[in-house]
């Protein structure tokens, strides 16, 4: 007997060169510089791209109708080139335990005004 079915393909992107991380939970609403139409995509820097930054938000969160936690990266291996946004020179210096790595996964140096 033959079994057809409808093919479905994803289009999420994953960022993560490796499975190993450590996350933590944050609250974020629909402030956050990176939200898009009421939702803040995943591979977000939080809270925001600059000497603040804490981290890389691990999924997409809906903040349309409030509040919502969302899981943030805090150490961890991040392909660069896959995030929906390159982290600032200041936030990658800022997240010192997440190691960042270009499309051939070689790992990138820390910004010079480091």
């Amino acid at each position: 007997m033959v079994y057809v079915q409808k093919t479905e393909t994803y289009t999420e992107i994953n960022f993560l060169k490796s499975q190993n991380f450590l996350s933590f939970t944050k609250q974020v609403d629909d402030t956050h510089a990176g939200v898009v139409n009421g939702i803040l995509p995943a591979g977000s820097v939080f809270p925001a791209n600059d000497a603040t930054a804490e981290g890389i938000t691990i999924n997409d969160v809906d903040v349309s109708k409030g509040p919502q936690p969302v899981g943030v990266i805090i150490e961890g291996h991040i392909l660069i080139e896959r995030l929906p946004v390159k982290p600032a020179d200041a936030a990658q210096t800022a997240m010192r335990e997440v190691k960042f790595y270009d499309a051939n996964g070689k790992m990138l140096a820390l910004p010079s005004g480091s």
